[in-house]
C-alpha cells in the first residue's frame, strides 16, 4: 500500500514521510543526521512537540522531589541520630559543681609526689622515683598520676576530676554537665585526691598514718573538711549533696564520722565497718557488725583501675590451665580465707598459685598467667573486693569470686553472672569441691562467658587517652557510669535534705546509715 492511499496517515503524512526517509538514510551519515530529523520531524508537529516538552517537564519535576525526599530523609535520619546520641548520653545529664579547694589538695598535691626524692617504702622497686630527674615529668597544669601500682590502681579520682576540668565544648560524651553557680547544681564535687594523699603518708613508712601528730595526710583532710563544712552549699544539704571519691580503703581515715552523710565513691565497704563488740541483749558472746557510714542507699561502688592491658576476643588463644592466682597468701581480717584455699589449692595438677608482688616481673607474670588460664580466682583479701578482678576481666579469664560480702561497681547496669562464677567460702573450702566445679562448666559456657565479659571490657575503663587526664572521656567508659549512678541517687538525697528540715532542734537520729 502506498503512502498515499493509506488512510491511517492523513494530515500525518509528511512527519511519516522524514521518518521513512530516515530509516532508509545511508548508515555513513551517522547518528547525527538522525537527530537533526529526528528534531525536525517534531518541530514540525505541535502535538509531538507539547507531548515530548511535557515528558521532559515530568521528568525533571520527578528527579527534584526524588533530590528532596533524599534530602529530607538524610537530614531527618542526622537529626534522629543526633538526638539518639543526646538521649543517650544526656537524657538527664547530672549538674556537677566543683569546691574551690585550694590546687595543693589535687593537682598541687600530684606535684609535691613526682618532686619527693623518696620512693615508696612498701615495695622493692618504686617506678615513679627510680627515674632520672631528666626524665620526670615537666610541669604542668595537670602533672600525670603515679604508676606505682599500689596508687594507680586507685586512680579514679584523677580521671573524675579530669572529665569535669575538660572545657565544656569537649564534653560532649560526659553524662555530667559542669555548672559554675552551686545553686544549679545537683551535687558538690570535692576535688581532693584523698587516696594519693594517704598513699604518699603510707609510703613514707614512718608509722604515722594512724596517729594525728606529724601526719601530713591527716592535715590535708582536715583543711578538706574545714572547708567544706563552712561552706553554704554543705550548711544548706548537711553534706548529703556532696562527692568525695575515696577508692582506697584508709583514704579520709580520721575524719570519717564528719564527711559520712555525703556520697562517697568507694571500691567495696571492707574498710567502713565498725565492729560492735556487744549485741542487742548486752552479751559479748556474739560479735555485731554494724556499718554507719555507708550504704548502697547513698554511696556508689566504683571499679579499681585495672594494671594489665585489655586483651580483645579475637587474640583470645588456646588456654591450658583451669586456675589462676598470684598475689600474697597471708592477708588480714576477711583474707584469711585466702589462706585455706592456697592451702587446699596450691600443687594440684592444672591449678597455679604464685606468691608475688605487682612490680614489673609480677606485672608480666600476671599477664601471661591470666591470659592462659581458662578461669582466675578472686577470693577476699583484707577487703572483699581487689584490682585483680578487674584484671582478670581485661585479660578474658572468668573470675571465680569468692568473697561472701563482695559489693561490685554498675551493678543493675550489668550482670556479673553473666561472665564469672561466685562460690560461697564454705564450698570453696570443702576439699575438691571448687576445683570439681570448675572442671564440670563445659566449654561452650566458659566461651560465652568469655563472649560476655569482652562486651563489658570498656564499662571498666577509667584512661580517656590523654596524659594529663584532661579531654574527652570514653562515653561508654567507667566515669560515665560512675555519674549515672550518682545520678540515681538524687532522689534519696532529696528526701534526706527535705527531712532533715522539719526536725526539731536537739532531737537526735537514732544510729544508723547517715544517708537518713
Amino acid at each position: 500500500m502506498s503512502a498515499a492511499s493509506d488512510p491511517f496517515l492523513g494530515e500525518d503524512r509528511e512527519w511519516n514521510t522524514e521518518i521513512d526517509f530516515e530509516k532508509q538514510a545511508d548508515s555513513a551519515e551517522g547518528d547525527s543526521k538522525k537527530m537533526v530529523l529526528k528534531s525536525n520531524a517534531i518541530a514540525n508537529n505541535p502535538i509531538k512537540n507539547f507531548l515530548f516538552l511535557t515528558s521532559i517537564l515530568i521528568s525533571l519535576l520527578s528527579l527534584l522531589f526524588l533530590v528532596f525526599f533524599y534530602t529530607s530523609s538524610t537530614a531527618t535520619e542526622n537529626q534522629l541520630s543526633s538526638i539518639q546520641a543526646e538521649s543517650l548520653y544526656h537524657p538527664n545529664s547530672l549538674k556537677v559543681y566543683v569546691a574551690d579547694l585550694p590546687r595543693s589538695l589535687n593537682y598541687g598535691l600530684l606535684e609535691k609526689y613526682w618532686s619527693s626524692g623518696h620512693p615508696d617504702s612498701r615495695i622493692p622497686s618504686d617506678p615513679d622515683h627510680q627515674i632520672p630527674s631528666s626524665h620526670l615529668p615537666k610541669p604542668t597544669k595537670c602533672p600525670p598520676y603515679p604508676e606505682n601500682p599500689l596508687i594507680k590502681q586507685y586512680s579514679a579520682e584523677y580521671w573524675i576530676l579530669g572529665d569535669l576540668e575538660t572545657p565544656e565544648e569537649m564534653r560532649t560524651g560526659s553524662f555530667a554537665k559542669r555548672v559554675f553557680d552551686v545553686e544549679e547544681a545537683d551535687v558538690v564535687f570535692v576535688p581532693f585526691f584523698a587516696t594519693l594523699s594517704a598513699e604518699m603518708q603510707l609510703g613514707l613508712g614512718n608509722g604515722a598514718f594512724r596517729k594525728k601528730v606529724g601526719n601530713e595526710d591527716y592535715l590535708r583532710q582536715k583543711e578538706v573538711v574545714d572547708f567544706v563544712r563552712n561552706t553554704d552549699a554543705w550548711k544548706r544539704s548537711g553534706g548529703r549533696d556532696h562527692v568525695f571519691v575515696l577508692t582506697d580503703p584508709v583514704a579520709m581515715w580520721h575524719v570519717r564520722v564528719e564527711i559520712a552523710p555525703a556520697v562517697l565513691l568507694v571500691v567495696d565497704f571492707g574498710g567502713w565497718y565498725k565492729l560492735d563488740l556487744k549485741s542487742s541483749n548486752g552479751s559479748t558472746s556474739d560479735l555485731m557488725m554494724h556499718h554507719t557510714q555507708v550504704s548502697l542507699l547513698k554511696d556508689v561502688i566504683v571499679p579499681y583501675t585495672h594494671l594489665l592491658p585489655r586483651l580483645q576476643l579475637s587474640d583470645n588463644q588456646e588456654r591450658h590451665t583451669l586456675l589462676y592466682f598470684k598475689g600474697a597468701k597471708h592477708r588480714h581480717r576477711g583474707g584469711l580465707v585466702r589462706e585455706k584455699l592456697w592451702d587446699l589449692l596450691v600443687g594440684e595438677p592444672g591449678i597455679v598459685m604464685e606468691e608475688g608482688f605487682p612490680n614489673a616481673t609480677g606485672r608480666k607474670q600476671s599477664i601471661k598467667g591470666m591470659r592462659t588460664s581458662e578461669f582466675c580466682l578472686h577470693p577476699a583479701g583484707d577487703t572483699p573486693t581487689s584490682c585483680r578482678l578487674f584484671d582478670a576481666i581485661q585479660s578474658l579469664c572468668i573470675p571465680v569470686i569468692v568473697s561472701d560480702n563482695i559489693e561490685l561497681p554498675f551493678e543493675g547496669m550489668i550482670d556479673y553472672s553473666e561472665f564469672s562464677v561466685f562460690v560461697a567460702i564454705s564450698d570453696a573450702l570443702t576439699p575438691n569441691w571448687l576445683v570439681t566445679h570448675l572442671r564440670s562448666i563445659p566449654s561452650r559456657q566458659r566461651d560465652e562467658f568469655r563472649r560476655n565479659m569482652a562486651k563489658v571490657q570498656p564499662i571498666f575503663e577509667y584512661e580517656s587517652g590523654h596524659p594529663d587526664g584532661v579531654g574527652p572521656i570514653p562515653p561508654d567508659g567507667a566515669v560515665n557510669h560512675i555519674w549515672k549512678k550518682v545520678q540515681q541517687k538524687l532522689p534519696a538525697i532529696k528526701e534526706a535534705i527535705i527531712r532533715n528540715k522539719r526536725k526539731p532542734a536537739g532531737v537526735s537520729i537514732p544510729l544508723r546509715c547517715h544517708c537518713t
